[in-house]
């Protein structure tokens, strides 16, 4: 049998599919699996132990069209990689009209998604071939998994897996990033996607100087493109100086996350992928709900204000109040020290 997974991005998105590439490779051990997504998420998927291929696309390109002579060969070449196999079934666990169009053009005899109340745009249902209901208020982890067994009869597993491929060249980048740190440290994510997710680079900063006066351990502040400045602000605010900014690749990132005392960040790519790597996780929520996008594993914590009228099913990403990350320093800490069993 031949397997296309549709999950175009975002990072954090792809992460939370892994478990359902676990269980689709256990459940159909001899399936061609492959896998389409952004050229810009796909890093994290490539050199993947149990994909047989992953085929990258530019979803904008694609729907630039007959814009000109130039734009038209790219998206001809992206049809022909995406057709280039006679799949069996395609997946979309993304559930955008985009992804479900994805996942028909690729040619696949049968398309599976959600039914229309899990739908992000309902009006996808046209390209599927038949849609899987899931119970309300469940997991994004567990929901691509519901799906996988209402489409192709797999189980869900008891325990989960998150298969990523890691070199020695990614091992190699979080060893130079820990270095002075004995193997004590923290890593300590200020970014995020909306600034309405952000908790002030000045907390971060009073964090880590907690973490270092408390348990010794130093905070390494993880940064991606363009936040190397709340880096800074996150440095500059620790009177410890026990704060230090690192880039990293997203795999080396999840190498250095496995190794990690324990990890706070709010709801972003880094946070999921440090659930992966099995970091103790302190998840910072605000906007968006934790039982839906945060960490799966019970031992976790998440920190959240639950005081105020407007905090349910908000998904702002602009906000006149900005008070959900409004969250003191004490809060936080006292839920590290909860979390590294202390």
């Amino acid at each position: 049998m031949r397997v296309l997974i549709v999950k175009l991005g975002s990072i954090g998105d792809i992460v939370h599919t892994l478990p359902a590439l676990a269980a689709l490779r256990a459940g159909l051990p001899h399936a061609e699996i492959s896998w389409v997504a952004e050229s810009s998420c796909s890093e994290i998927l490539k050199d993947n132990p149990v994909l047989d291929r992953l085929i990258e696309v530019d979803t904008k390109a694609l729907r630039r069209g007959l814009m000109s002579g130039e734009t038209l060969r790219a998206p001809r070449q992206q049809l022909r990689r995406l057709r280039a196999s006679a799949f069996d079934v395609a997946l979309d666990f993304q559930g955008l009209i985009k992804s479900a169009s994805i996942a028909r053009l690729s040619g696949a005899r049968r398309v599976f998604g959600y039914s229309r109340p899990a739908l992000r745009e309902p009006v996808s249902t046209v390209f599927l071939s038949k849609r899987i209901s899931i119970p309300p208020h469940t997991h994004v982890i567990r929901k691509a998994l519901l799906l996988l067994q209402g489409a192709l009869g797999i189980s869900v597993p008891a325990n989960l897996s998150f298969p990523i491929g890691i070199t020695p060249v990614a091992d190699a980048e979080a060893e130079r990033a820990a270095e002075g740190t004995g193997g004590n440290y923290a890593i300590l994510n200020p970014g995020g996607g909306w600034p309405t997710k952000l908790l002030s680079a000045a907390k971060f900063g009073g964090l880590a100087d907690q973490l270092w006066s408390n348990y010794g351990i130093r905070s390494l502040v993880t940064y991606g493109p363009g936040e190397l400045e709340l880096a800074e602000a996150v440095r500059q605010s620790s009177k410890s100086d026990s704060a230090t900014p690192v880039s990293l690749s997203l795999k080396g990132f999840y190498s250095l996350a496995k190794r990690a005392r324990v990890y706070v960040g709010g709801d972003t790519g880094p946070t999921h992928i440090a659930v992966a790597a099995g970091a103790p996780i302190v998840g910072l929520f605000g906007p968006t709900e934790w039982w839906r996008n945060g960490s799966p594993y019970e031992q976790d914590i998440c920190v959240e204000r639950t005081d105020i009228d407007c905090r349910v099913d908000c998904h702002r990403r602009s906000c006149s109040n900005w008070i959900c990350m409004d969250i003191e320093v004490e809060r936080v800490f006292e839920a590290v020290r909860r979390r590294i069993g202390d």
